[in-house]
């Protein structure tokens, strides 16, 4: 059962001509952080970012920054985004060759470790790690480009974490990433997500950002 929902404004698609403008506009809009993409071309068809942007973001607000690493190899990375400011990283399994491992070297570094699973990506693969994180993060729609559809059939791999969750006893984030609009928040904390990760959603729209990440939330918590 959700009790309570997170906004991650995604930096993917703020204004990068004036980012502390982006930042500014929804970082005292009740958000739980900022949300980084990372991209490398490879493990993704798109190349976005990497730590000296997440370390400029770093210096223009407080918020949290959850790092999402959409890259080939990150465990090559884990430092270097964590001395630019990160306060979570999440790897994909299907990027880790020994994803316990990695796990493990980012809990070392002292912030919060989180595992995200691709659409066609079993939520079995993340079964025997589920004691060791603090998020897992269901791709709602494929890596790469904001502004992309949901993808309805994420609906009840949802479900079926989140009654994994909760019959093992852990308090785990499930987050979700991926087409997040007030039309698809309320279906996602229905299913079990109660981590809301919006881009298109949130910046470059006829409402203001902070309306915009008001109006997300209360779509939310309308089915918590």
């Amino acid at each position: 059962m959700v009790k309570e929902v997170k906004i991650l404004p995604s930096l993917l698609a703020a204004d990068f001509g004036n980012l502390s403008k982006s930042v500014a506009a929804v970082e005292n809009s009740g958000i739980a952080g900022l949300h980084c993409d990372i991209m490398d071309g490879h493990f993704v068809p798109n190349i976005t970012f990497g730590p000296m942007i997440v370390e400029a973001v770093r210096r223009l607000t407080d918020c949290p920054l959850y790092v999402h690493l959409m890259i080939e190899r990150p465990e090559d990375y884990l430092e270097q985004f964590v001395e630019a400011g990160a306060a979570s990283l999440t790897v994909h399994v299907e990027a880790c060759v020994h994803l316990h491992r990695v796990i493990q070297r980012i809990k070392a570094l002292g912030v919060k470790s989180g595992v995200a699973l691709n659409p066609a990506t079993p939520i079995c693969s993340v079964q025997h790690v589920l004691e060791d994180i603090d998020l897992v993060l269901i791709m709602t729609v494929n890596p790469g480009f904001g502004g992309q559809s949901f993808i309805e059939t994420m609906l009840p791999k949802i479900e079926q974490l989140r009654c994994q969750v909760e019959s093992a006893g852990l308090e785990i984030d499930i987050a979700v990433d991926g087409g997040i609009d007030t039309s698809t928040a309320p279906r996602v904390v229905s299913a079990g997500a109660n981590v809301l990760i919006a881009g298109t959603a949130l910046f470059n729209n006829d409402v203001p950002a902070s309306k915009a990440c008001a109006d997300l939330k209360q779509a939310a918590m309308s089915k918590v």
